[in-house]
């Protein structure tokens, strides 16, 4: 029973198709494949494609003007994913007031580009602490992972801390 069922899976599929085990012909279907490949081969090049002219600006025509690229450099953008941690910076906000962290420099010339916080629990206990200080000069010690959209990242913010108020553990005394 088990060779009937391998036989009828290998001979099935064959008999379907109309295939045979034969040979073709001489003039059958590889001497004709044979023909298109020798004439495609034996043709000239075809003359390359050339560009439609402009056309012609009529008297009621406005110039249009396009759309530049943005100006930011996207070479420091960081890949969606990657995460930072334990950076220093402050918040501040952005040209359409949407919350932006900006990081210090560690003095080896990094150039982190200011990220969008993205909104969460995190975001509102940052601006209830800068509220009660009154100011923008409260700095943050974050963590997060960072976003990427239209030539921007963004950061969704898992740990923060007001900088300089982590407690450190005490000392043991011996």
């Amino acid at each position: 029973m088990r060779w009937l069922s391998i036989l009828a899976v290998v001979v099935m599929p064959a008999w379907a198709a109309g295939q045979t085990t034969r040979p073709a012909a001489a003039g059958g279907p590889r001497q004709e494949a044979a023909d298109v490949l020798n004439t495609i081969m034996t043709r000239p090049p075809a003359a390359p494609l050339q560009p439609d002219p402009d056309p012609p600006a009529s008297a009621g025509s406005v110039p249009v003007k396009t759309v530049a690229p943005p100006k930011g450099d996207s070479t420091f953008l960081r890949r969606e994913g990657d995460y930072v941690v334990d950076r220093v910076g402050r918040m501040v906000r952005g040209a359409d007031d949407r919350p932006e962290f900006v990081f210090d420099s560690d003095g080896q010339a990094m150039k982190d580009p200011p990220m969008i916080i993205l909104p969460n629990l995190k975001l509102m206990q940052m601006e209830s602490a800068a509220k009660q200080v009154g100011g923008g000069g409260l700095k943050f010690r974050i963590t997060g992972m960072i976003t990427e959209y239209n030539g921007r990242n963004y950061i969704l913010i898992e740990k923060v801390v007001v900088a300089g108020s982590e407690v450190a553990s005490p000392k043991k005394q011996d």
